[in-house]
């Protein structure tokens, strides 16, 4: 049983929450108040959203032994917060059903893993470094502002590496909770426990919702969360089976979507701080780091939106170090894999750069774009780029 409670896989799972809850759930609120939400129907999303990530977290990493996060739809939220205006809760619930179950669909026939079996891995590892590179980034811009909290953090992940190598992400944690807590940056003043609780709210399938919303939020979610979700597992040599892990999200998203759980699906740079060297050395024990997220998960909605102000509490510059400190492993095995074939490197590059541009076209992100243009690219200098030059020296 001391393996479930070791130190390195708890601090995986929280820094993981950590990092997904402060960087997004704002627009969760923006989402759920466009949609016209009261204080309950909020609380309510914030419980189903919880429940959801961290049942599924909990369940298909046990199943699959392998560190498989789910997370919500950043993207998709971000989508709703301009698409939800105009139409009721219950038009936006049945939007979300009819979302969820266009991914059961993909997951239950297999045409998502058709897909992904096409993918190269190193065109996986250049997108997930790509996806990754500004969290790098950001731990040294955020030295600009708080130097002090960063460098004592930065100072215990180095000395961390040397004699605790297991330890090094949890140390440069406690040094900047306790770095922040010193320099009065934590604002814990107005936390207050409280239990969420759930509302029923009843979809209403409006033709206009179900085009105008569901359809947008099932191609978001699929393009900008679960293909990068699925090539963060196959860039650190997890072959999970595709299919059932997408239908579980489809339909965990049907379970909840009437209590404002709008969408579930694999998450891409939380999980890359679950599959890193600094959760375990071994890759067939990391899948329990996924399992305490799925904890902290259910933690944050058994108390709802109280949960998010207590990450809120933290610095902004504190949770860019840590999430920057979490993925450095991450971002460079991903480099070296996408770089190792000589024959592959133009299209991991272009796959790499198009990715940690964060260019957006047609409403879909640069993961996806990444991807796209690195195929193309592979696909021309490999076969097709071939039997091009020989029949032009014919």
């Amino acid at each position: 049983m001391k393996n479930w409670f070791r130190v390195s896989h708890l601090a995986a799972g929280f820094i993981a929450v950590l990092v997904g809850y402060t960087s997004s759930v704002a627009i969760i609120f923006q989402a759920a108040n466009a949609a016209g939400a009261t204080a309950a129907q909020l609380d309510s999303w914030m419980w189903a959203l919880g429940i959801g990530m961290g049942a599924s977290c909990i369940g298909l990493s046990l199943r699959y032994r392998t560190p498989v996060l789910t997370a919500w739809s950043t993207p998709g939220a971000a989508l709703l917060v301009t698409s939800l205006s105009g139409l009721s809760m219950n038009q936006a619930i049945g939007a979300f059903l009819f979302s969820s179950l266009l991914i059961t669909i993909c997951g239950v026939t297999g045409w998502f893993q058709k897909l992904m079996q096409l993918m190269p891995r190193h065109i996986a590892a250049a997108m997930l470094a790509g996806i990754l590179m500004r969290f790098g980034m950001d731990l040294f811009i955020a030295m600009q502002t708080q130097w002090l909290m960063v460098g004592l953090m930065f100072a215990a992940f180095l000395l961390g590496r040397i004699w605790m190598p297991r330890y090094t992400v949890p140390l440069a944690l406690v040094v900047g909770i306790a770095s922040a807590g010193m320099l009065g940056l934590l604002q814990l003043d107005s936390l207050n426990w409280t239990p969420a609780r759930p509302t029923l709210m009843l979809p209403d399938f409006s033709l206009s919702a179900l085009i105008g919303v569901g359809i947008p939020l099932f191609i978001v979610t699929m393009t900008s969360q679960n293909v990068p979700g699925l090539a963060v597992l196959r860039a650190n040599g997890y072959q999970t089976p595709a299919s059932p892990i997408i239908t579980a999200t489809g339909v965990t998203g049907l379970v909840l979507g009437p209590f404002g759980g709008f969408s579930f699906n694999l998450a891409a740079i939380t999980a890359a701080i679950c599959m890193s060297r600094d959760a375990d050395p071994d890759p067939d024990r990391r899948y329990l780091a996924s399992v305490w997220a799925g904890v902290f998960y259910l933690m944050t909605g058994i108390f709802g939106a109280t949960v998010v102000g207590l990450f809120a509490a933290f610095p902004q510059e504190l949770i860019a170090a840590i999430a920057g400190l979490a993925l450095l492993g991450t971002i460079g095995s991903s480099l070296a894999g996408a770089l190792a074939d000589e024959g592959g490197r133009d299209a991991a590059l272009v796959t790499f750069i198009c990715t940690a541009s964060g260019m957006s076209f047609l409403g879909i992100g640069s993961a996806f774009w990444g991807l796209v243009l690195g195929l193309c690219v592979h696909a021309a200098l490999g076969s097709w780029g071939q039997a091009l030059q020989s029949r032009v020296r014919r």
